[in-house]
């Protein structure tokens, strides 16, 4: 991969970021559908009854009915090859139903890095890990 295709993945990562952090949900779902494959393999324990693009859809739908300020902030991004690796903090204020938890008001801020792979420009692949367990618990539905 030529350092300039590494270099105009970055900047696609970095405008669909800028996009999710909108908290419209019409701009995230065409952000999803410029920046991601339809068969984007999803690598992250959501269980959502769809595949592809459309999980991912799923997961901001999720997201923006729980934490409608929901802002992931960008720490740290890493490209390499045709990978992009990013470390963000989430921060949002739980106003709506999440993992069955009725809103409760309070703010959550928590961590999270992505492995995106991409392919022609487009993200094909996607691996995360998310700290549920201090959204969790910041809600009060776990002990500290």
């Amino acid at each position: 991969m030529s350092a300039a295709a590494a270099t105009s993945n970055t900047a696609r990562l970095s405008h669909f970021h800028s996009a999710v952090n909108t908290g419209d949900p019409g701009i995230i779902s065409k952000a999803i559908d410029e920046f991601v494959a339809p068969d984007l393999l999803f690598h992250t324990p959501v269980p959502m009854g769809v595949t592809g693009a459309e999980a991912l859809k799923r997961v901001w739908e999720v997201l923006l009915r729980a934490f409608a300020d929901i802002h992931v902030a960008m720490e740290e991004m890493i490209t390499e090859g045709d990978k992009v690796v990013v470390r963000n903090t989430v921060t949002g204020t739980h106003r709506g139903e999440y993992q069955g938890l009725p809103p409760t008001g309070k703010t959550v801020t928590y961590s999270e890095i992505f492995i995106f792979r991409f392919v022609d420009g487009r993200i094909v692949e996607l691996r995360g890990v998310v700290d549920v367990l201090a959204q969790l618990r910041q809600l009060g539905a776990l002990p500290s």
